[in-house]
């Protein structure tokens, strides 16, 4: 593997670009998340200080991130999704597991769609839950894992967000 994460000769092509928005950290499940201006990621365990940060290895849900025209449209803050990572980053929801993006210092591999949980509705404070839900089909951003990392592996709001390439999704 080089250093994007992808396997050794793989040419990596840039095809798309967008920028973080905000960063959001998970203290505990089912709290409201805590804003941060930079995250430090570690490969194949999430985020430093994440209750995502799974603590085996090689999860497929390690980091949810969310372009925020889905929060827009809602009416939602940064984080209101319990996504860590809010993105400008339209056609995010259109790429397939197995994309590579590189976000800061660090290399993420999609892991596919998030389905929306039963409760994201009632953490979110609506007064129809099971509405809410469904209207979030296809639009609760992706689920991905942390393949490589450069110097701290850091992210920051501001940082670019770039499609480096695609390799087969890895069984979770």
């Amino acid at each position: 593997m080089n250093q994007t994460g992808m396997p050794a000769g793989q040419s990596a092509s840039v095809t798309a670009r967008g920028t973080v928005i905000n960063l959001q950290i998970l203290p505990e499940n089912r709290q409201q998340p805590a804003a941060v201006s930079q995250v430090r990621a570690l490969v194949d365990h999430g985020l430093e200080g994440d209750t995502h940060g799974k603590k085996k290895a090689r999860s497929r849900r390690q980091i949810l991130i969310l372009d925020q025209g889905t929060l827009q449209e809602l009416g939602l803050r940064p984080g209101d999704l319990r996504e860590q990572i809010t993105l400008d980053f339209p056609p995010l929801e259109t790429l397939a597991a197995g994309t590579l993006l590189r976000i800061g210092q660090v290399t993420c591999e999609l892991t596919g769609p998030c389905e929306p949980c039963t409760h994201i509705g009632t953490l979110v404070g609506v007064p129809d839950a099971a509405q809410f839900q469904m209207s979030l089909q296809g639009r609760r951003g992706q689920l991905a894992k942390v393949t490589a990392v450069d110097r701290e592996g850091t992210i920051r709001v501001g940082d670019p967000v770039v499609v480096i390439g695609t390799r087969d999704p890895t069984p979770a």
